[in-house]
Parts: C-alpha cells; structure tokens; sequence
C-alpha cells in the first residue's frame, strides 16, 4: 500500500504554510484528482466515483466547479447503477470497507470492467486483508493505476474547524446505559479514527490530552467519566500507525487537547450575540443556506433567493465574528460609502436630490453588470442584518441576554431568576428553557428535590423541558462523586457554587453591550499554550519531557513542544472572568467587493506560525467556541483548530439532550437530589 509523499511535513521547514481548511482542498484537488493520470496525460476527462461518506469530505472541502477544473466531467455514487464507460479513467475516493471493496471488485473485474483504469483512494487506513482481497483478483491488478490511502476522513466546516459527522454522539455515548450499546464502542472508534486522519493528512504529531477523572472520584468514576481518555488512548493508538507514512514525524509537533461537553454547559444555550450565531440561532436557516426574498427583474412579485453563508463571501467572512451591532454599523458604513463612490448611484442622486433606498439601488445598478456583485452583497447582509434586529426587539432578547450574562458573572441570582419569569410571561418557552440551564448550570442547588418542579411551574414549561434540565446531570458523570462536588457544574474542581463578584481586567472596557461572554475552552486554550494546564485536571498519553522552547529574536519560528507543567490548584470559580473583544478587528474594507482582501491578508498572516493547537469536543461545538479559536490564533500567533462530533446551535442542543433519557419525569413528585 503506497502512501503519497507529495506533501512534506505541515511542521516547520520552508514550505509554505497553508491553513487547515486549504491544506485538506489541496490535498483532495491536486495530490488525489490532479495525479490521477495514465501516460502523463492530463487532457482526458475522468469519473469520480464516492460513497456516502467521502462525498461529504469532498463537499466540505470543495466547491463542483474545483473538482471539474481537475478534469472530472462525472461524479457517481459507489452504489448506484452506473453505466459503463470503458473509454474512461475512473477515481475511487471511498472508506475502506468490506461492502466498498466488493463493489470496487464488481466494477473493474472480468472481460468488461466499467472503466478502462481506476485510481483507488481511501480515507483511512485499509486493513491489510482488504489489500490481499483486491491483489487475489488478478484481471483488476493491471486496471489499476493507484491503490492508496489518503487518510482524510474528516469534515472542515470552517478554516479553523472540522467536525466528525457524529451529531448523536452525545446520545450514543451519554445517555443512560449507552455503554451497554453496540453503537458506544462504534462511534467512539470511527470518531477516533477521522480525528487521526487529521493528523495524518497535516503530517503531525500531537501531544495527546484529556480530562482525566480527578484522583479522589476514580473510585466511583462511571463510564461516561472516562469517554475522554478513552477517546484520547484509541487516537493515540491510531496516530502510532501512521508512523511509517513517509514524511511522517517522530516526534510531538503540536498540541491536541480532548474534552467533552460537560466542561462547558453554558456556551450551548447562552444567547450568542455575534453575526454568525445570531443568523443560525434566529434566522430559519438550513445549515449555511439562507433564503430572502429579492425584488423581481420583470417587475413582478418578490422572487425568493437561496445564498450561501460562507467563507467564498467576503462581507460574511469579515462580519461574522463581529457583534450584531458592530456589524449592523459597519454594513451601513459599507453602504453610504458604495453610494458616495458609485458614479450611478451619484447620478441618480443629482437627479431628484432624494436618498437612495437599497432597492432602488438594485434598480440603477442592474444595468451596470461591475455594480451587480458589490451591491447584491451588501443588500443581502443589510437585510439579514435588519431581520434579525428585529427578532432581537420582539422577542426582548436584550433584557434576556443582560440576564443570562449577569448569572454567569455573578451578579445576578435567584431573584432576578425568579422576577424575569414572573414578569416576561410572553418570553418563549424555548428561551425561558435555555435561561434555567444556565441557571442550574451556575447554582446546581437551586434545582434539589422539588425545587427544579417549582421553577418550571413558574416558567410554565412541560415535562418534556424537566428532562431537558435533568438530562443535564448525564454530562456530569457519576451521581455519587457528583452529588459530594456539586453537580455538573462549570469549575474545574466541585467545590460548592457561590455567588462571585466579577472581576474586570485592567485597561479593558466593554466595548459591545452583551460582549462580556466567552466560552471555558478559551481558559483552557490560553493556558494549554503557556503550559499551565493542571496534570491532575488534564493528563497526556504521551507525556512530554522537559524541553526549551526555541525563540529566535524574530520570535517567527514554530516552537518545540512546551511541557505542560505542574502548577498549585487555583481557588475554584463558577463564573467567568470578565472579559472583551480586545483581539485585533479583520482587515476590513469600505465596501463589499474589497473585502477579498481579507483571504489575501488571513494567508500572509498565517505564514509566521507557532505550533498548532488542536480542541476537539466530544458532544458538539458552538459557534462561540469556533469564534474564540479564531480570536487565540491571533491572540497566540498559533492556529488554533477546532474539532467536535458536530457543530450544534442552541435548538439542536436541547433536543439533543431531551434524548439522552427516555424516563418521563413528574412535575408533581419531588426530584431526585442527584446534585
């Protein structure tokens, strides 16, 4: 089995450094489409050939229109009917699994294979029994041009993110008695392995830690404590296999820390207030895809428009990190500058000496083919942006997300719990649902034996909302050791909730109203840099021994593996530290088109880069946990990756977690005293 060279290590050296998201495209585009060739030919056209699988990594990583620049004219589904094409070459990207050889075999055996020649890729390591059944036929070995593994069975879904297409992975390893499922052990080895591959295909090599459960609670410790080492040994075995890969390195190259979601219980459900997260938590949105409604060519009625949410779209790129209202301002800005600069728009403006309205904007420039992409841009954000300042006044959202903040930095508790749900009768019942979690989140004791009924009665919600809120002990592992350490909540350690005074950091002022939030992996990733995390809290299958860093007076080399060093237990906290938006604003531009500048400059930035830093989260990532990887890469001058089983937005969350029981609970009975 032949591994492809073609990449050097993503480590050091002088090869171009390439963001994660563009180093999992090249790699698809040109080591596996580009190469695939007989006779040094490149003109001919070729059939892509993948299963249900691997099309999800190609349709994360590219676009048609880059596969087809390659010379694939057709892309098929493995298990279709295909019709013959014995004058063509074909490109097999498919998981290297029983089902998938047998019908490889079928295609390209016998008299009349389907294809006159097959490149055969697969997206992780292919056991060697698979190899020995594939050489037994000896009418496909001549038929095929390449037999390799490219070990890339992930899901980017952001430059700095990636997901491993598990979205019930929580209900699959943390329900009640999912380690006695079949489906346990399945998915936490296929999410061990796509989380390899990742490494594989960067060629690194992690240090590879987790939560471990704490001394004290090992006795008691259940088996959802022990997901994330049990995570972190079947990664680590993977990645020992792929030390023989060519270009592979021996030593540690980065850093890969493995958590799950009990360590953050808030950052799921809290309000969001950035561009991005506000779009997918109140706008009707199907994944990236938004559809708005655009004025007729012809005059008629209002046509409805799909658009992508993406990185391809500069004014998303640059705004969906910024607060809603910073982004709100600066998309006015855009557009008085467009009109200002716009000869068309000057025009018409002389004309009548009115202001322009954004739809006869469309109107003048329809004509102008130069105009049409700037303005379509700009018109769609400041529409989104308009829809969704209006959801935010109708449905209260700021009173609400004041409180939400408030009870996370403590300086709010039982009363303003209690008063807001007495007096906002007309909030949600999904919002008024998504304030109690993070209520129970920071004052566990709050929700002891019928106190939890009381509270829901008071906010008017179902039984089915009671689960939601007791489902949330299932995070937080065993109900013995919890029960002496105060539940699931958010400290490091378990010592009891208090009510906490806020502590601001000196020269920092908020800038955004409800911009004081930020997600615990933020800490976690601050300190994992300066190796601070604590041994007894966070363990390493491959603990590292004491080396110095490497710091040339341009500080612009990648570093060697810092030790994560022992430090003294700090006092416990439930709320977080005050913080803000300090990290430096995108390069932004006065107008929609000119923000493709953004991409240019996110490149060269990237060129002068410590080691990379890798969190995954078993059980689901936010969007505000992507946005703080985003902010330490420029914060840590290190890129800082994100992985997670899937990436989920509040309502996905909470009926995610009504599923991990199935138990239905009385309102009227007293509650367990599980905290």
């Amino acid at each position: 089995m032949s591994f492809s060279d073609s990449e050097s290590s993503s480590h050091g050296g002088e090869r171009e450094y390439k963001v994660f998201r563009q180093f999992s495209r090249d790699r698809l585009l040109y080591e596996m489409l580009g190469s695939s060739t007989s006779g040094g030919s490149k003109s001919a056209w070729k059939v892509l050939i993948m299963d249900k699988v691997t099309v999800k990594v190609m349709s994360h990583s590219c676009k048609m229109a880059d596969i087809t620049d390659q010379g694939v004219s057709l892309v098929e589904d493995l298990f279709r009917r295909r019709q013959p094409l014995p004058s063509m070459e074909a490109i097999y990207f498919i998981q290297p699994s029983k089902e998938n050889i047998i019908m490889f075999l079928s295609d390209m055996s016998g008299r009349e294979p389907l294809y006159k020649k097959a490149f055969v890729f697969f997206s992780s390591p292919v056991p060697k029994e698979f190899v020995n059944h594939i050489k037994s036929d000896t009418s496909v070995i001549p038929r095929i041009g390449a037999l390799r593994e490219m070990n890339l069975e992930y899901f980017p879904i952001d430059s700095q993110g990636f997901i491993t297409d598990h979205e019930t992975a929580l209900e699959e390893l943390f329900s009640e008695d999912a380690e006695k499922s079949r489906k346990f052990e399945v998915c936490l080895n296929t999410m061990a392995t796509r989380i390899a591959t990742v490494f594989a295909s960067l060629k690194e090599l992690p240090f590879v830690r987790y939560r471990a459960v704490k001394s004290q609670d090992a006795s008691t410790a259940t088996t959802r404590d022990l997901i994330p080492s049990k995570l972190a040994e079947a990664v680590w075995n993977s990645l020992l296999k792929y030390k023989s890969i060519p270009n592979f390195p021996q030593t540690e190259t980065c850093e890969l820390l493995i958590l799950d979601r009990s360590v953050d219980q808030i950052a799921p459900v809290i309000h969001e207030w950035t561009y991005d997260a506000m779009c997918h938590d109140l706008l009707d949105m199907d994944g990236n895809k938004y559809v708005l409604e655009v004025p007729s060519k012809s005059g008629g009625p209002p046509e409805k428009k799909e658009v992508l949410l993406e990185d391809h779209d500069p004014v998303w790129l640059e705004l969906r990190h910024a607060h809603i209202a910073d982004a709100s301002e600066r998309l006015h800005d855009k557009m008085t500058n467009f009109k200002s600069r716009n000869k068309a728009a000057q025009v018409q403006s002389s004309r009548d000496g009115s202001e322009l309205s954004t739809r006869d904007l469309q109107k003048i420039v329809q004509a102008l083919p130069q105009y049409n992409e700037i303005v379509e841009k700009l018109s769609l954000h400041v529409e989104i942006a308009g829809t969704i300042n209006k959801h935010i006044r109708e449905m209260g959202l700021r009173e609400l997300g004041q409180l939400e903040q408030d009870l996370v930095f403590g300086d709010a508790g039982a009363k303003d719990v209690i008063s807001f749900l007495r007096t906002k009768q007309d909030a949600s019942p999904e919002n008024k649902l998504r304030l109690l979690m993070i209520y129970a989140s920071v004052y566990p004791e709050k929700f002891e034996g019928d106190k939890a009924s009381k509270l829901m009665q008071l906010a008017k919600l179902s039984p089915e909302d009671m689960k939601v809120i007791n489902n949330m002990q299932l995070l937080g592992g065993s109900s013995q050791s919890k029960k002496a350490t105060s539940g699931f909540s958010l400290k490091f350690d378990g010592q009891k909730t208090k009510q906490a005074t806020r502590k601001d950091r000196t020269g920092e002022e908020e800038t955004w109203q409800l911009f004081r939030f930020y997600p615990m992996i933020e800490e976690l990733i601050e300190n994992l840099s300066k190796g601070e995390l604590p041994k007894n809290d966070y363990s390493c299958m491959n603990e590292p021994s004491a080396v110095v860093q490497d710091r040339p007076q341009n500080g612009s080399m990648r570093t060697r593996p810092t030790p994560a060093a022992p430090t003294e237990k700090r006092p416990a906290h439930s709320m977080r530290s005050r913080r803000t938006a300090t990290w430096p604003r995108p390069h932004s531009s006065d107008d929609g088109y000119s923000s493709d500048s953004v991409l240019k400059n996110a490149t060269a930035d990237f060129k002068r880069m410590g080691q990379r830093i890798f969190i995954f989260i078993i059980g689901g990532a936010t969007r505000s946990e992507l946005r703080a990887c985003h902010k330490l890469t420029a914060k840590l001058n290190r890129e800082v990756v994100l992985g997670s089983s899937s990436l989920d937005d509040p309502p996905q969350y909470i009926t995610t977690l009504k599923l991990l029981s199935e138990k239905d609970l009385s309102m009227g009975a007293p509650q367990p005293n599980f905290w």
